[in-house]
């Protein structure tokens, strides 16, 4: 399938391990440097796009798709990175990980996918390779053109907009591609997509499907807890299923399935599609199942040490309390994905006997290289 792509400036190393297997945006985007910072960012924007014509997005940034570990020396993160398949054939899961985000040194994109259907992996593997370069050509245009119209203050208070009419755009364009692409079924197959940006102490997160993210945060007792920052886009949350009813679809659990709602055409019994929101799935998509996603912010704070991305083979076993404890307690940060994965694949066979064990796959990135004193 060939999709769009735009590059990114050489930062950063990556530290690779082969396996199995959420109001506004920091740096130039908050605190008094805000200008200087700014013009920072102008700059990384004008490199990026002129190597963008020049060189392959692996010779400019930090990318990481596979399970292992990234250290991000300008962001001053630690993503590891875990995936196991699971028991019903190939492993729909994928994810990417990309230190120096649009040639920041300060910024990273960590994105999680999560296919179904026959050809879901293959969805899940386009929707990644597609967004984050889709997203960041727009953000970049989008920024160019906020500043040469309302000027560089104006650009700082309104950069969460900049980042959401991006990730809306993006969106809609790798669906309508996918739509469009004649090498690739995604009429009956789709993917989740769940991915943050982190620049400074900012977040900026966008989910569609049923995949999570969960901050674990520092309690004023000392204990960790955890914060959930997406919603998960079943079909029978209330503004979900209206949407849907609306366009005529159906929302009902079968008889041998009390408690998972599930999508369905109006005069057939199919697809049975268990979320409201994803990428592909055209048969359902004239039926109020869309791909735009909910784009949300948070302001990282000291507090704050990490957060979980993970699909929901993960999150259908696994709580979000238990989740934060596991990678807490993890006496090497390297290893708290594969460590959360393992526990999730021990609690499927241990809660779910009778059902076979879906995909697990996690990105925990932790916001410094070492833990807090």
């Amino acid at each position: 399938m060939s999709l769009p792509v735009h590059t990114t400036g050489v930062v950063g190393r990556a530290e690779t391990k082969r396996g199995g297997g959420e109001e506004t945006l920091s740096g130039c985007f908050f605190g008094v440097a805000r200008m200087r910072q700014l013009s920072s960012l102008l700059q990384g924007l004008a490199r990026s796009m002129a190597l963008g014509k020049e060189r392959k997005e692996e010779e400019q940034g930090t990318v990481l798709r596979t399970s292992g570990t990234l250290r991000g020396e300008g962001s001053g993160t630690l993503a590891a990175v875990w995936s196991r398949r699971g028991e019903k054939g190939t492993n729909q899961d994928c994810s990417v990980v990309w230190e120096g985000f649009g040639c920041q040194e300060d910024t990273i994109f960590c994105g999680i996918f999560d296919g179904h259907g026959q050809w879901g992996h293959y969805v899940s593997k386009a929707v990644r390779d597609s967004l984050p370069p889709s997203l960041l050509r727009r953000w970049q245009e989008a920024v160019t053109l906020a500043s040469l119209i309302n000027g560089e203050k104006k650009l700082c208070d309104s950069q969460f907009d900049l980042w959401k009419q991006s990730y809306l755009a993006a969106a809609a364009a790798v669906d309508e591609e996918l739509r469009r692409s004649r090498r690739l079924d995604a009429v009956n197959s789709g993917s989740t997509a769940l991915s943050i940006i982190k620049k400074g102490d900012t977040m900026v997160i966008a989910n569609v499907g049923d995949s999570r993210a969960v901050l674990g945060t520092t309690s004023d007792d000392g204990s960790i807890a955890a914060v959930q920052l997406t919603v998960d886009f079943k079909p029978n949350l209330p503004q979900e299923k209206a949407r849907i009813v609306q366009c005529k679809g159906r929302v009902y659990c079968d008889e041998d399935e009390p408690g998972v709602h599930r999508v369905w055409l109006p005069d057939r019994e199919a697809p049975g599609l268990a979320m409201s929101r994803a990428f592909g799935d055209y048969c359902v998509k004239d039926y109020g199942v869309i791909s735009a996603p909910e784009v949300t912010q948070r302001r990282i704070t000291a507090r704050d040490q990490f957060v979980i991305l993970a699909t929901d083979g993960v999150w259908d076993v696994v709580s979000n309390e238990e989740a934060v404890q596991i990678v807490a307690a993890t006496p090497e940060r390297e290893k708290a994905a594969k460590r959360l994965v393992q526990w999730a694949v021990r609690a499927w066979r241990r809660k779910r006997r009778g059902y076979a064990v879906d995909d697990c796959s996690a990105i925990c990135l932790f916001f410094h290289h070492s833990p807090p004193s």
